[in-house]
């Protein structure tokens, strides 16, 4: 059974003063999930966010949350009227009150506070710790305070303004799981803003990828890597190489590294250039293989190794083998294509396709290239 809309945002245009950074927004958020604005310094996301919340006005379109125009152009609902909580990037904790007393602050007038205030605290684990100060607190339990206290009152929404960036890679992502499990075990809804891929997956039920102030998808994560909407989230999702082909048919493209087939039927026109995006996990491991490259890099990950390829041609690749294969840089490997799902674009007009080429018109398919291409346009 789906659940019944809760945020949605329509032809939404917004900024700051008069100037308009987001444009043409739509997106919905639906009870019970979190969904996550993801994108590069300055796309608009923090400005969406900031919509939403009641502290910018809007210049088009709407809000609107479960079922009420929140912001329009020419209204505004006041932040505190919109039963929505914030959790900031710098916590914006009350240094000189206790954790107890910064948890209880936006629910001063509830006839249960202090028993709301310890169901918080265990909540975000950090019962007996209530009559502390911020500053005695480390910086991942000072962001579990700000989210007790954000969670207190029960809005009905709760947006994270890139919540984890202060702290370090393994607290990172520990505490994102923690936050996931622990807007689920409430069943509240939440939109957080960030900058980190793995951040986003972990936490988030769909993303929205911004760029330049647009909504380029709004996608779960899974659909996000293997169905990107445009070449920008291709490149901008995950890692991997563009290398160019020609289709052959609907289903099948022929490329340097052979013929690839497709699990679908493409609409582009038959005959026609196209890039095709290869991950590492569509480069499989292949002993005998009259396909071989050599090993110009490689990274331990543990479990796995990922592999920089070249092909004698000078195309470059990147494949993901099982750790116990250990090969070294110089030496040649057998590999194969095991890409049934092919991500594919109209080579003319991509922003790959503008990219600086490499020989081959190989096309490197990771965030650099994406400024590179950008930078193109």
């Amino acid at each position: 059974m789906s659940q019944p809309l809760l945020l949605n945002l329509r032809n939404l245009a917004c900024g700051y003063g008069e100037a308009r950074i987001v444009q043409n927004l739509n997106l919905h958020l639906n009870a019970g999930d979190i969904g996550c604005l993801l994108g590069s310094s300055g796309c608009g996301k923090t400005t969406t966010l900031r919509a939403i919340a009641g502290f910018e006005p809007v210049h088009g379109g709407e809000i609107s949350l479960a079922g009420e125009v929140i912001s329009k152009a020419g209204f505004t609902l006041a932040p505190e009227k919109r039963r929505i909580g914030m959790v900031f990037q710098d916590y914006a904790l009350f240094p000189h009150l206790t954790v107890a007393q910064n948890v209880a602050f936006g629910i001063g007038k509830h006839p249960r506070q202090q028993d709301v205030v310890k169901e918080m605290l265990e909540l975000v684990k950090l019962d007996g710790l209530g009559g502390r100060y911020p500053h005695e607190l480390s910086g991942g339990q000072q962001q579990r305070v700000a989210l007790a206290r954000a969670l207190a009152p029960e809005p009905q929404l709760l947006l994270l303004d890139e919540p984890f960036s202060n702290l370090d890679v393994e607290l990172r992502r520990r505490l994102s799981h923690e936050v996931r499990d622990i807007l689920k075990s409430r069943g509240t809804s939440a939109i957080l803003v960030t900058h980190d891929q793995e951040e986003a997956f972990a936490v988030s039920d769909h993303v929205g990828v911004f760029k330049e102030g647009r909504l380029e998808q709004w996608d779960t994560p899974y659909n996000l890597y293997h169905e990107p909407a445009t070449p920008f989230v291709a490149s901008f999702i995950g890692q991997g190489y563009f290398i160019r082909g020609q289709l052959l048919s609907p289903e099948t493209v022929q490329t340097e590294l052979g013929e690839l087939r497709g699990n679908r039927a493409y609409t582009l026109p038959v005959g026609g250039a196209v890039d095709v995006l290869l991950r590492p996990d569509d480069i499989v491991h292949a002993p005998g293989s009259a396909l071989n490259a050599q090993v110009i890099g490689k990274s331990f990950q543990g479990a796995s190794t990922l592999y920089r390829l070249q092909l004698a041609t000078g195309t470059q690749l990147e494949a993901i083998f099982p750790s116990h294969l250990d090969y070294q840089i110089g030496q040649d490997v057998g590999i194969a294509v095991s890409a049934d799902h092919l991500v594919l674009f109209a080579a003319s007009g991509s922003v790959e396709a503008r990219l600086p080429a490499g020989e081959n018109g190989v096309h490197r398919a990771d965030p650099d290239d994406v400024v590179a291409g950008q930078a193109l346009r």
